[in-house]
């Protein structure tokens, strides 16, 4: 029964990690690749391992460290590419409706926004 429990979860993850993949191909500008990488890896790898501690109980432990250790870096690397993408000034797809850094880009360089007063 846990072999087929494993499995399950390895081919879960490993579906993930194809749509990760996939959609870094598909989406249109870097940030909503970034995002899809993201979170299909993270939930892909995470799958993949909680599947190889089915199929091998004693790497549990180990596992479970690399688990948290997956949830903690992968998003912390995307908001860092994300705002340096943003920084050097890598342009969002005309898609895009919303952009909240340059919004607050604007206020820390002192520049009014729309009903707020410049003192």
């Amino acid at each position: 029964m846990a072999e087929l429990i494993g499995s399950l979860f390895l081919l879960g993850g490993a579906i993930f990690l194809f749509s990760a993949g996939l959609g870094v191909l598909r989406m249109p500008d870097t940030y909503n690749r970034i995002q899809t990488g993201t979170k299909a890896t993270t939930l892909g790898t995470i799958l993949i391992l909680i599947g190889l501690a089915f199929l091998h109980p004693a790497w549990t432990f180990k596992l479970i460290i690399l688990i948290f250790f997956v949830m903690l870096t992968n998003p912390v690397s995307s908001h860092a590419l994300a705002r340096a993408s943003h920084k050097i000034g890598i342009a969002e797809a005309e898609s895009t409706v919303f952009d909240a850094l340059e919004e607050t880009a604007g206020d820390a360089a002192g520049e009014s926004q729309p009903g707020r007063k410049n003192p």
